[in-house]
């Protein structure tokens, strides 16, 4: 099961969009979780982690590979990993059946990272942790579908939202807007989303929030993905 093509292309523009992070679901039931959000989700967020670059060790390519058979919906993969592995892991991702694949700002081989998912034909990302600059995406820009900014610490459940991720959103979606690329790039949030983060984060220029509990733990789901889908985005 794979989405179209232009999947990216396809994804709606007018509201929010719902990033269904799978570390969120109980991973011995993942078939049944799919199945149960499936007909809510825009795409899928996928950890993967090495222990080193973040401190946890998360999902695996043949998980992902499962998922692959369970769901037509764009599957989107974090990778937190060593330069050591990250073009190694990139390859066995995209065999495994991720859609897209994003690396991070502060890996040494971005640039050998960002080639080999354009050799791969995959949708590119990159994400930034909250120490480092905005500033940094400008050379990357034009060859990237989705950019990510973390709204916590790396690799960690259960954080507040810090206090300059929307401020940091805000200077990503004018980037985005001035550089005028023809291609379209999802400004996502990782991290720190809550009821009363949401509509901040919508409203700083998320296109796409990664949801987890909010969304897994949900004891209304639909109700849940009206609210989202209306969160109005400042003009």
């Amino acid at each position: 099961m794979r989405p179209s093509h232009n999947w990216l292309d396809e994804l709606p523009r007018e509201r929010l969009l719902v990033e269904m992070s799978l570390w969120s679901a109980d991973l011995g039931r993942m078939s049944d979780e799919i199945g149960r959000v499936d007909g809510f989700a825009d795409l899928y967020h996928l950890d993967v982690a090495d222990g080193h670059f973040s401190p946890d060790i998360l999902l695996f390519p043949d998980l992902v590979r499962m998922i692959r058979r369970s769901t037509a919906r764009p599957l989107h993969v974090h990778l937190m990993v060593d330069d050591s592995i990250l073009m190694a892991q990139i390859r066995q991702f995209a065999d495994a059946g991720a859609d897209a694949l994003s690396i991070h700002a502060e890996n040494r081989h971005v640039e050998e990272g960002l080639g080999l998912l354009a050799e791969l034909g995959m949708v590119a990302g990159l994400v930034l942790q909250l120490h480092t600059p905005v500033t940094v995406v400008d050379r990357f820009l034009d060859r990237l579908g989705i950019l990510t900014l973390l709204g916590t610490r790396i690799g960690v459940k259960g954080q507040d939202l810090d206090g300059q991720a929307t401020a940091r959103l805000t200077e990503a979606k004018d980037k985005i807007f001035r550089a005028k690329h023809t291609r379209r790039i999802l400004l996502a949030s990782d991290g720190g989303n809550r009821r009363h983060t949401v509509p901040l984060l919508r409203a700083a220029g998320a296109d796409t929030v990664v949801l987890g509990s909010l969304a897994f733990n949900d004891p209304d789901l639909p109700q849940r993905m009206t609210w989202l889908h209306a969160l109005p985005q400042e003009a």
